[in-house]
C-alpha cells in the first residue's frame, strides 16, 4: 500500500471582502510519497488559494487536512509553525535569497531553526543538497553573484534541508527562461523518482505540468479533472 503524505477532505474556502465568495468548493485530494503532481488552471481558479490552505500557512477553511496522518484542525499557530518547518520545503516564484548571508548559508536557515542538527552537520548537509542540485561550486558566493536559474536552485536546496515530505510549489518557474525552467523541471523529476520526494507544484506553464505524474486541473474554485 502507498503511503499517503497528506489528504486534504472537502476543503471549502470563502473570501469576504466585499461580498462573501466561495472560491473552493468541496476540494479533496491525497498525494503519495514520491508523487510529481501539478496544479492548472486559469488565473483566479483557486489553485493558489489551495496550496497555502495544503501548507497550512492559511487556516481560515473549512473540512479537514491531513498531513502525515494527522490533521492539522484546531493546531495552534507555533504547532503548525512547526509542521510547516519539519514537513513542507516551499518554492516560490521569486526565491527570496538573503544576499547578506552566502548561499550555503541561506539553504542552512531553515535547518537552525528547526535545531535538529548543529551548525556542522547543516553546512555539510546543505553542501550535500546543492550537489544534488549542481551547484555546489557556488556555495560561497553571494547570491547577487548567480543568474536568475541558480537563485531558484539555491531556493529549492534551502526547501530540501529539513528532509520535508512535501515540496509545494508556487509558480516556481514562472520567472524563468526556457532553458532554466527545464532544469527545474529535471530536478524535481529526479528528487521524485530518485529520492522518493513528494512534490505538489502549481503551474501556468502546460508543458511542464503535461510531463509530471499527474495533473490537478482546476477552475472556478472546483477540480475539473485529475
Amino acid at each position: 500500500m502507498e503511503e499517503k503524505i497528506l489528504e486534504a477532505v472537502k476543503i471549502v474556502k470563502y473570501f469576504h471582502d466585499p461580498s462573501t465568495i466561495k472560491v473552493l468548493k468541496e476540494i479533496s485530494i491525497s498525494i503519495l510519497k514520491s508523487e510529481f503532481i501539478s496544479i492548472i488552471g486559469k488565473s483566479g481558479c483557486g489553485k493558489s488559494t489551495l496550496l497555502y490552505i495544503l501548507s497550512t500557512m492559511d487556516t481560515d477553511y473549512e473540512g479537514e487536512l491531513i498531513i502525515d496522518g494527522v490533521s492539522m484542525n484546531g493546531k495552534k499557530e507555533f504547532e503548525l509553525a512547526k509542521v510547516r518547518n519539519e514537513k513542507i520545503g516551499f518554492v516560490f516564484q521569486f526565491h527570496y535569497l538573503l544576499n547578506e548571508f552566502s548561499v550555503i548559508k541561506n539553504v542552512m536557515i531553515p535547518g537552525l531553526k528547526m535545531g535538529k542538527y548543529n551548525e556542522k552537520e547543516l553546512e555539510q548537509r546543505a553542501y550535500e543538497k546543492l550537489k544534488i542540485l549542481g551547484i555546489e561550486n557556488e556555495a560561497l558566493k553571494s547570491p547577487n553573484q548567480l543568474s536568475g536559474g541558480q537563485k531558484q536552485r539555491v531556493a529549492i536546496a534551502r526547501a530540501l534541508i529539513n528532509d520535508p515530505l512535501i515540496i509545494m510549489g508556487d509558480e516556481p518557474t514562472g520567472n524563468l527562461d526556457k532553458k532554466n525552467t527545464e532544469i527545474v523541471f529535471d530536478i524535481f523529476k529526479e528528487l521524485a523518482e530518485v529520492y522518493k520526494q513528494s512534490l505538489l507544484i502549481v503551474t501556468h506553464d502546460n508543458e511542464f505540468a503535461l510531463r509530471t505524474h499527474r495533473i490537478i486541473e482546476m477552475e472556478d474554485g472546483n477540480i475539473i479533472k485529475m
